[in-house]
C-alpha cells in the first residue's frame, strides 16, 4: 500500500484522516495524496469568477489541513480538483495508482442515526479501490489483530485478498475469519477460498439472522484492531443498494473498517 488517496471535505476530518494516513504510511512507506473536489460552475452554465473562487477555497482548504499536520517526513502531495467527486476520485486513482483510500464515515451529515453519510455511501458503492473508514477522532494504532467477516467465502474478482495479504506484511497481523450463516446461505456460499484459508490464525463459523449479528456476537471475543468486510449485494450493505446511506441500527462499527470490493 504505497500510494494512499486521502479525498477531504472539512477541515476537522481532514485533519484526522491526513495525521491517521501519515501514521499509516510512516509505516508501510507510502505517499499520501490529500485532495479537495470542487463544483465546476463555469461547465454548469455559471462564470469563471465563480471557479475560481473555488479554486481558491479548495486549495486554502488544503493548506488549512496540511499546516495542522505533522507529516513526519511523509511525502504529501495536495490537489483542488473540479468536476464530479467520484469522477475525479476514479480519475486520479487510477493516474497515481492509488492502493488505498482513507475517508471517514461521514463527511458532511450529522446524524447520530447514521453510519455512512451520502458522500462515502456512494464511494463504497462506486469504487474498486480498497476503502479504509475511520472513526471520527480515531488515534491510529497497528493493526496486532484483523476480524475478516464473510458470508461467502468464494471470490469470482482477482486480488479481492491483496489487502490483506499486505496487512499481514506491513503489520505481521493476526487474521481471524468469521463465517457468517444466515437464512440467505447456500452450499456455494459455505465453501471457503484455498487462499482465504492460507493467511488465517482461527476460523470461527456461527448461525446468525444477518451477517452484522454475527459480528455483534463475535466482536468483543475477537477485540480486533480492524474489521475487515467484502462489499457486495448482498452482503453487509445490502440496504446501500436501495439508498445511498447506511444507518447504525443495520451497520456500524467503533474501529477502523476495511471495505474489499468482492464479486456482486
Amino acid at each position: 500500500m504505497k500510494n494512499i488517496l486521502v479525498p477531504v471535505g472539512s477541515t476537522e476530518n481532514g485533519i484526522n484522516n491526513l495525521k491517521y494516513a501519515i501514521n499509516f504510511a510512516s509505516i508501510s512507506g507510502g505517499t499520501v495524496y490529500l485532495i479537495n473536489v470542487y463544483k465546476e460552475y463555469a461547465k454548469l452554465g455559471g462564470i469563471k469568477e465563480l471557479d475560481q473562487f473555488e479554486l481558491d477555497r479548495s486549495g486554502k482548504l488544503l493548506s488549512n489541513i496540511i499546516n495542522s499536520v505533522n507529516t513526519k517526513g511523509i511525502k504529501v502531495i495536495t490537489k483542488p480538483i473540479k468536476g464530479d467527486p467520484f469522477v475525479a476520485i476514479k480519475k486520479i486513482s487510477k493516474q497515481f495508482d492509488i492502493d488505498l483510500i482513507i475517508a471517514s464515515p461521514q463527511s458532511v451529515e450529522i446524524d447520530d442515526k447514521v453510519y455512512l453519510g451520502t458522500i462515502t455511501a456512494k464511494l463504497v458503492k462506486k469504487t474498486e479501490i480498497p476503502l479504509l473508514i475511520v472513526p471520527k477522532n480515531y488515534l491510529f494504532r497497528k493493526f496486532d489483530s484483523i476480524l475478516v467477516a464473510f458470508k461467502n467465502g468464494h471470490f469470482e474478482k482477482e486480488n479481492v485478498l491483496t489487502p490483506i495479504h499486505d496487512m499481514v506484511s506491513i503489520f505481521k497481523s493476526k487474521i481471524n475469519l468469521l463465517q457468517v450463516i444466515t437464512p440467505e446461505t447456500t452450499e456455494e456460499h459455505l465453501k471457503i477460498d484455498q487462499e482465504l484459508l492460507d493467511i488465517k490464525s482461527t476460523l470461527t463459523t456461527t448461525k446468525n439472522a444477518t451477517t452484522f449479528q454475527g459480528v455483534l456476537e463475535h466482536f468483543q471475543a475477537y477485540n480486533p484492531d480492524m474489521l475487515c468486510v467484502i462489499r457486495r449485494k448482498r452482503g453487509f450493505f445490502k440496504k446501500l443498494w436501495e439508498k445511498n446511506s447506511v444507518l447504525k441500527r443495520d451497520f456500524h462499527t467503533s474501529i477502523p473498517l476495511l471495505i474489499l470490493s468482492g464479486n456482486l
